[in-house]
């Protein structure tokens, strides 16, 4: 998509983040990885975190006013558009895994705590993640997705609960604060961010959501002088990671980092020269979508078809998988995301959904996606 809003910078570092997702999925896998990068890709599961930060922010930047201004008659198309951008590209990939497994079951070689038949019902419809299992199966990533889902659900009620714009500058800083710290104590528990998702994930999601529409409010504020906002960001960013290193816990650090990178990140996007602004990284964040929920199911099969050692794979090899992960992102992103997704915008709603006062002609959002 283009338009007015189109944040280069961000597409680019949802790419970068869905990638580092991959390598974390395949790090204990790679022969000879030295220990410091084994450690960095190790921690590639809080990208989902700047996931469902940026996702608030897209979400609020695109709809809020649509949303205000219209009411809940414009609550369906927002709903459409939302289903056709996350589900046709999971409903694939869960079949294909499918196929998988009744592969695997007729060789003998179903594993039912990967592939449980009797949950796929959930899987299909992404209630996963909703206290509906007790294990990450089928298409692990996916886990995320199902949350998201329940944050598409649940902004309308965000909305209007809040107009960011008319709230001081103070007291949305804090707001956003709020919803971290939230999160923080609600994990204070767990060892990681990424610790009992299947029971802490969604409570993840919603606060970062949450959160990243406060982001965006901000951003909004401020784009027109981006240059001190976006020093202090980077330098609350670093503050924060730099915490984390000498001792402050994950779940608070993380968070306050990703969400300061993000707005400062969107401060800077249309800086001249900008290299997250460029083709190649841009076109990696346009299908990481499709890298993000394929990847996981890829190597499975990938380590079926061409590993004996799973713990040993060369990396003669592993440069093989990852040129897979790249040629089925871009054939599914152009074979199957895109023209569902407009095949599935271009379904018309019942006229009862659509007509009622002040709801104004459909408008794209962003170029920015609002997840990977």
């Amino acid at each position: 998509m283009t338009g007015t809003h189109e944040l280069r910078a961000l597409t680019s570092a949802r790419g970068i983040a869905a990638w580092m997702v991959v390598l974390y999925h395949i790090r204990l896998s790679i022969a000879g990885l030295p220990q410091i990068w084994l450690h960095v890709f190790a921690k590639g599961y809080l990208a989902v975190d700047f996931f469902f930060l940026l996702s608030g922010f897209v979400i609020w930047l695109s709809w809020h006013g649509r949303l205000r201004e219209g009411g809940w008659r414009e609550v369906p198309r927002f709903w459409q558009k939302r289903i056709a951008r996350i589900w046709p590209l999971h409903l694939a990939v869960l079949g294909g895994a499918v196929v998988l497994a009744v592969a695997l079951a007729a060789a003998g070689r179903h594993d039912p705590a990967e592939f449980p038949f009797a949950e796929l019902p959930v899987h299909v419809f992404l209630l996963q993640n909703w206290g509906f299992t007790q294990a990450l199966t089928w298409n692990d990533p996916a886990w995320s997705i199902s949350c998201e889902l329940a944050a598409y659900l649940a902004f309308p009620l965000l909305v209007r609960a809040v107009d960011w714009r008319t709230v001081p500058t103070w007291l949305i800083v804090g707001a956003a604060a709020a919803f971290l710290l939230i999160l923080a104590a609600a994990m204070a528990n767990a060892q990681t961010l990424g610790h009992d998702i299947v029971r802490l994930g969604i409570v993840r999601c919603l606060t970062e959501f949450a959160a990243g529409s406060a982001v965006c409010a901000l951003w909004l504020r401020w784009k027109a002088s981006p240059a001190l906002p976006a020093i202090l960001s980077f330098a609350l960013a670093s503050a924060m990671l730099a915490c984390w290193a000498i001792g402050l816990p994950e779940q608070l650090a993380v968070p306050f980092a990703f969400a300061a990178s993000l707005l400062g990140l969107a401060l800077t996007s249309s800086i001249r020269g900008n290299p997250l602004a460029r083709g190649p990284l841009h076109y990696f964040g346009e299908i990481s979508y499709a890298t993000y929920l394929s990847h996981f199911m890829l190597f499975v099969v990938f380590k079926l078809a061409f590993v004996d050692d799973a713990h040993a794979v060369p990396p003669m090899l592993i440069g093989l998988y990852l040129a897979m992960v790249l040629a089925t992102s871009v054939a599914l992103y152009h074979l199957v995301e895109r023209p569902a997704q407009r095949w599935v915008n271009g379904i018309t709603l019942p006229s009862r959904l659509r007509e009622g006062p002040g709801v104004g002609p459909s408008k794209d959002g962003p170029s920015v996606q609002a997840h990977p």
